[in-house]
């Protein structure tokens, strides 16, 4: 009798302990469209008073889990998610440690400031109370996620997009138009999230049309949803200097209406579920997912008075250097690392050329957005980088970044040769 309950008990836990191994996946989604609406911020300076919305703005979580490993990736639809936010709003999230919580920003230009961005006043309108409520639901989001983990196989793809979609407005071809999707399947084998991993400025509307919007980004999550991709998730990726959404009409005129913003968005979706249509099913991905620490001088005297201002206090007492998480993950057959800020296009192409992964993803402006990230041979090189200079964080930002990141690739790939 003993033997036969030690026989069902060691079956159980085996079966337990199987069913926990094996590749899972979550989804959640919160609005946080304020209301009353909200000013909205396109970038440094004074937010912009609007009158109605287009679209709401969210927040989602894709969970993904394999064995003892979870990594939460966050979507939000603003300009940028400063650390200090995503700190709050990794202290509330459960059993997911937060190192292993990445929150990107898809930088609609048509959101309230997270920033605390002070106008030539020196007054702020970032409203605190807005920004506490919206780390609030981010971590109810990934705790939804996570509690709603079911089985899942993945479906990952890499290809040029076609199409209208975006061009450097610097340089017109100086951008990357490789789409990367990644796409949970359920056990029924129908789609339930797809990750769109792309660069491109959400701006077609901006911050001065008197707008709240997520942009093209709440077409693309709508058309994804039609079309039976499930819950869509957009990550941005090396769109700084400055790749942003074709909006340009017949006469060169950018078109700032929201049926522009619905027909780039629709082209997106369609281009990455057309992508992702074809790729082979991952039936037992392996998940990984290392972190790091990473310290950037702060030489932009522009920056330091924003983070000198600012109500949220995220540079403490120190405006000279600035500290910040950095991630790399690999899963199934991709690799992906994040990238706090604006890497230029180039930067993204070596960063993706180095990476070990079949399928390279770069989640651009998350887990924290400083300005613009460019190499020293780049930074304040050209009357056309005046700006993306002085909105950035100092010459050697883009050498640090790179240097940092490309250690985290080797260090992941000798933890993986070592493991059993």
């Amino acid at each position: 009798m003993r033997f036969k309950t030690f026989l069902l008990v060691s079956v159980l836990l085996f079966c337990a302990t199987a069913a926990h191994a094996e590749f899972r996946a979550g989804v959640a989604i919160r609005v946080v469209t304020p209301d009353p609406l909200l000013p909205v911020s396109g970038g440094v300076g004074p937010s912009n008073k609007v009158s109605k919305k287009e679209g709401d703005l969210t927040v989602r979580a894709l969970v993904l889990a394999e064995g003892n490993t979870a990594v939460a990736i966050v979507s939000a639809d603003f300009l940028g998610f400063p650390s200090v936010l995503g700190n709050k709003a990794r202290a509330k999230v459960k059993d997911i440690p937060p190192q292993n919580v990445l929150i990107g920003a898809t930088h609609t230009h048509s959101a309230p400031d997270c920033y605390g961005f002070a106008d030539h006043d020196g007054r702020v309108s970032t409203d605190l109370k807005y920004l506490d409520f919206v780390c609030n639901q981010i971590a109810d989001a990934v705790n939804e996620a996570n509690a709603r983990l079911r089985p899942a196989s993945l479906k990952i793809a890499t290809a040029e997009t076609k199409g209208k979609i975006a061009f450097n407005a610097y340089a017109e071809q100086l951008y990357d138009p490789r789409c990367h999707v990644i796409q949970a399947i359920g056990a029924d084998g129908r789609p339930f999230a797809t990750l769109v991993n792309y660069a491109v400025h959400p701006e077609v509307l901006g911050p001065d049309a008197g707008i709240l919007s997520p942009d093209l980004v709440g077409p693309l999550y709508q058309r994804i949803h039609e079309k039976g991709g499930g819950t869509g998730i957009f990550m941005n990726s090396a769109q700084g200097g400055m790749v942003t959404a074709d909006n340009r009409g017949p006469d060169g005129k950018s078109i700032r209406a929201w049926p522009e913003c619905e027909r780039i968005g629709n082209l997106l979706a369609d281009e990455a579920l057309r992508i992702v249509a074809s790729a082979p099913e991952q039936k037992a991905p392996k998940l990984f997912c290392a972190a790091r620490s990473i310290t950037f001088p702060v030489d932009s005297p522009l920056l330091r008075a924003v983070m000198m201002s600012s109500p949220l206090h995220y540079a403490g007492n120190d405006t000279n250097r600035v500290t910040t998480q950095l991630n790399l993950v690999n899963v199934g057959n991709a690799q992906i690392l994040t990238i706090p800020g604006e890497a230029l296009p180039n930067i993204g192409y070596y960063l993706k050329r180095k990476m070990r992964g079949e399928h390279n993803l770069l989640f651009g402006l998350t887990n924290d957005a400083f300005g613009y990230i460019l190499t020293k041979v780049d930074w304040n090189s050209f009357k056309r980088y005046d700006y993306v200079s002085r909105t950035s964080l100092g010459e050697m930002t883009g050498e640090i970044y790179i240097d940092e990141a490309l250690k985290l690739v080797q260090e992941s790939l000798a933890s993986e040769r070592l493991a059993p």
